[in-house]
């Protein structure tokens, strides 16, 4: 399993936890099939390198594009070749028409362009999940050329990975002591912005029966942004340790009224 602290994603996630996946897996302990029920943008997951995962997320559209990573690198390359040339030669409303294709079929090719052309690559999706991020109007995108690389990259890495469509509770009802979980789901306090929620007390209650399962696993849930703290009500019964992790500036508020604030995330362990 070799292990990369330098990379570039696949595809801009909100919440992406690149800036912070080494110190993340720094502390995983050893295992046999790693979990991750929230993928995301799967930085921890490309950082890791796992020999043996399953990786999974109620979005439809991102596992599709995962799994043409890794099965079908080129068909996503040319997709994205085709619909970068064709924004450069109609301009602006060409990504509109691709969002409003994406928004009628829920496609995992069209969520890649998007998610590369869009205002500051933020993923945001209303509550019908349908995307609804701008077009950055001063930046082309990611060139194909630089493209390519990235793409065949992600895909030698992830070739031992089961990527899987599926609420959190199904994928992990299969794994067993031996194995190790990696949770970052949808944050207590970014209702409405993203893809995706998570009833709070069943997702406790869930921990619970990790625990009694004698499942380990770390969670990401909360934290702070600048001065303002960030978390929840956390029963200290489910983890033994909660470590804060510097996680770069906050693209949100950067976006929303031009400010730059320090983020830090916690890392809650079971072990």
């Amino acid at each position: 399993m070799e292990k990369k602290s330098m990379f570039q994603p696949i595809i801009k996630w909100s919440g992406s936890k690149r800036s912070q996946a080494m110190s993340i897996i720094s502390y995983f302990p050893e295992y046999d099939t790693y979990y991750e029920p929230f993928l995301g943008g799967g930085s921890v997951l490309y950082a890791l390198n796992p020999n043996k995962s399953v990786a999974s997320d109620v979005c439809e559209p991102l596992i599709e594009l995962w799994n043409i990573v890794k099965n079908e690198p080129q068909l996503l390359f040319e997709k994205y070749s085709e619909h970068w040339s064709n924004l450069q030669r109609e301009g602006h409303l060409y990504y509109y028409d691709v969002r409003k294709n994406f928004n009628q079929n829920k496609n995992g090719i069209d969520l890649f362009f998007l998610s590369r052309t869009c205002v500051n690559g933020l993923i945001r999706f209303n509550k019908n999940g349908d995307f609804n991020n701008s077009l950055h109007h001063t930046r082309k995108g990611i060139t194909p050329e630089r493209l390519k690389n990235i793409l065949d990259d992600w895909s030698e890495r992830i070739q031992n990975t089961a990527f899987i469509n599926d609420d959190y509770r199904e994928v992990l009802d299969k794994a067993t002591k031996k194995d190790f979980i990696y949770l970052d789901p949808p944050y207590f306090h970014t209702k409405g912005r993203y893809y995706g929620t998570i009833d709070y007390e069943e997702f406790l209650n869930f921990l619970e029966n990790l625990n009694a399962r004698g499942m380990k696993f770390a969670l990401s849930f909360d934290g702070m942004r600048g001065s303002t703290e960030y978390s929840v009500d956390f029963p200290e019964a489910l983890y033994k340790r909660k470590i804060l992790l510097r996680s770069g500036n906050s693209a949100f508020k950067k976006v929303m009224d031009n400010s730059i604030e320090m983020v830090h995330e916690a890392l809650y362990l079971n072990y």
